[in-house]
């Protein structure tokens, strides 16, 4: 071991300190009140305890509020969950309990299991246990010890972990006061530093290492933060989010449903397919005299699969189908015994269309568009309302262009996505580039070329944007054929969802022999743009529905105004109403009942009617209408051809507007 350990601090100075020197020996040569705040040390970028020995390289001093110490806050919390758990029901078994997306968890072996009322309790006696502000001790044992000291705890599931441990790995036990579990950290100083800013969220069932052939344990989520302030808003959030949740919105609206028949799969009500249909009609507006539209087959021979590569990478997701005659008459010499597949992506069925004719280079790019139904097989854990579905309709398209032409079309794409996303009220959008994954086909030199060119345009588009579009890269998560962006927005309570996509694809023209006719009178292989805007269709609508709360804009609202009467004086002026606006082009229903209007209104508002026009004697008289908003108790009057000409205009889709607008402008 040399006698002095060399490290390189964040504004680049070089400083040696003696061999063994902790992480927290450095905090403290630097500043006292720093090595109060330390939690860590980051070590050449690997976060490791504070109390560990350095060695040469980079360092930096992790503290509480550092983007690093979240995860440890987290992790540190899951620990003193087992604590708690086990002085609350001493034997309970502590099995594992990683940190998690927004949070963390902990599974444990209880002879009954936790429930909600259960949570409060634990939380009690969490809060004693950071109270007492114990500093976590890390040991390490050789493998017969922790065997041997877990075995005689009764911790079967512990001593299940430790044979798992490789060989040449150390068996690390962390200590926080008497209580120890093995993990492989790192941890912070002590549990003090936790802080209060956590919350237990939920109880649930899980199996050992997620087989159902394991016995069920007793799971407990939880959340925690670095400030009380971080977790507020985390826990508005969900709530907000539960209260948008398109599956209870969608009852209430009577959009949809799903049932035990048909999993995956929706069944979409009178008012859910017109929004559906809504979309479908907007994107093809947005579409016209770019792209042709194409519908290829549901159902196509196992081998067109298995040329595209999908029946080798992507087999465990597709749906196969043969004859029922073929299932019940296997040994039928007459029986077609192919095997076939619902397609669970439109592109080799789009490359099938782009090959039938010669195509010469001046008909380049040839953009194919479908609005195509795909099914994938997702496990019926993973399901979940039109968000994770098994059967859904994709918007995509195909453009098979020059590889000169590609970073023009990608940049083309690019505006069309931004625009769709912004006559939703989508603004903030980031845009990621994914790079060759590890598992991929294709040369290495094709995915240089794709690479190079995505990056530049990546470029370009952060810079039109003037940095409104934030962009970043995504290494190794590309396609198995290619690299691609991944659109994200954000909604309305802060929430991400990636939707589009663009990839490009100079492997599967190759493996189907796609060829166009160049200047030279070559035969040339065109590269595959690969695009979708919505994604899946179903799960965009669930995100509108999400983000809008189900109070739709004017638009794409499926039904957009009751006419709703005070008395039946006004019934007759009421259906006048009513026909006009019908007459104007919006979606109109009636509301006659013998029932007070304060009911109607709280009726309609319930099932997230965006217009109630309400009609009295006086109304009828005057050729007037009362106006309310969804989610206003205001009340405007206004001369019925006022209240028409008003909500004609809310109700054109801002697409056309803007070619009204153009028109006009000309």
């Amino acid at each position: 071991m040399s006698e002095a350990v060399s490290l390189t601090f964040p504004d680049g100075s070089v400083r040696s300190f003696p061999a063994g020197t902790t992480g927290r020996d450095v905090a403290e040569s630097i500043s006292k009140s720093l090595v109060k705040k330390a939690v860590a040390i980051a070590l050449d970028g690997t976060v490791r305890d504070l109390a560990d020995p350095v060695t040469d390289g980079k360092i930096e001093i992790v503290t509480r509020t550092d983007p690093r110490a979240l995860e440890l806050i987290r992790h540190d919390t899951a620990h003193v969950l087992a604590e708690a758990v086990q002085e609350l029901w001493p034997g309970t078994q502590v099995t594992i309990g990683p940190v998690i997306e927004n949070g963390f968890y902990y599974d444990f072996a209880k002879n009954e299991p936790f429930t909600p009322e259960d949570l409060p309790k634990i939380e009690k006696k969490m809060r004693e246990i950071i109270q007492r502000n114990q500093a976590f001790r890390k040991e390490i044992w050789s493998r017969e010890k922790a065997r041997e000291v877990f075995a005689a705890k009764g911790e079967r599931y512990k001593v299940e972990l430790i044979d798992a441990i490789p060989e040449d790995q150390d068996i690390k036990i962390y200590y926080q006061g008497d209580w120890f579990d093995p993990c492989r950290g790192p941890h912070m100083a002590s549990t003090g530093q936790i802080g209060n800013a956590f919350k237990l969220m939920k109880v649930a069932g899980a199996y050992w290492r997620g087989d159902s052939n394991n016995p069920m344990l007793s799971r407990i989520y939880g959340t925690a933060f670095a400030e009380q302030e971080q977790l507020d808003n985390y826990l508005h959030i969900l709530a907000e989010a539960e209260k948008r949740d398109h599956r209870k919105l969608g009852r209430e609206m009577d959009l949809f449903h799903f049932q035990e028949e048909g999993p995956g799969v929706v069944f979409w009500h009178g008012k859910g397919w017109k929004m559906f249909q809504a979309l479908t009609s907007y994107m093809r507006r947005r579409l016209a005299g770019t792209y042709q539209e194409v519908n290829a087959p549901q159902v196509l021979d196992k081998s067109l699969w298995e040329t595209s590569g999908h029946w080798g990478w992507y087999q465990e997701n597709m749906f196969a189908v043969k004859s029922a005659h073929a299932f019940t008459n296997p040994d039928d010499k007459e029986a077609d015994q192919k095997v076939f597949a619902l397609k669970p992506m439109n592109c080799p069925g789009h490359v099938q269309i782009f090959k039938h004719g010669l195509k010469s280079y001046r008909e380049l790019p040839v953009r194919l568009a479908e609005f195509g139904l795909v099914h994938r097989y997702e496990a019926s854990g993973a399901l979940h309302g039109l968000m994770r579905v098994r059967g859904f309709t994709q918007d995509d398209a195909h453009v098979f262009c020059t590889e000169e032409q590609m970073a023009a079309e990608c940049l083309r794409i690019n505006d069309l996505i931004l625009s769709v996303y912004e006559d939703f009220g989508f603004q903030e959008v980031v845009v990621k580039l994914s790079t060759r994954p590890e598992k991929r086909v294709g040369s290495d030199t094709l995915w240089d070329r794709a690479e190079s060119v995505m990056t530049e345009v990546l470029k370009t588009i952060e810079e039109q944007s003037g940095g409104r579009i934030k962009t970043g890269i995504l290494p190794g998560e590309g396609a198995f054929y290619g690299p691609k962006f991944e659109y994200t927005l954000r909604d309305a309570i802060g929430r991400e969802w990636q939707c589009g996509t663009t990839q490009v694809d100079f492997n599967l023209p190759e493996r189907f022999g796609a060829f166009y006719i160049d200047q030279n009178s070559e035969k040339t292989q065109p590269v595959m743009i690969h695009r979708a805007i919505c994604g899946s269709m179903e799960r965009f609508l669930g995100i509108l529905i999400e983000n809008f709360a189900g109070h739709m804009p004017l638009w794409f609202a499926p039904l957009q105004v009751v006419v709703a009467t005070i008395t039946s004086d006004a019934d007759d002026y009421g259906r006048e109403v009513a026909e006009q606006l019908r007459d104007a082009g919006l979606e109109v229903e009636t509301d006659f009942r013998n029932e007070k209007i304060n009911y109607k209104v709280r009726e309609h508002s319930v099932t997230k009617v965006p217009v109630i026009i309400v009609c009295g004697k006086r109304e009828a008289e005057e050729r007037t209408v009362n106006m309310r908003r969804l989610g206003s108790q205001d009340q405007v009057s206004m001369t019925l051809d006022d209240a028409i000409a008003k909500l004609v205009d809310e109700a054109t889709p801002p697409d056309v507007k803007r070619k009204k607008a153009a028109r006009a402008a000309r």
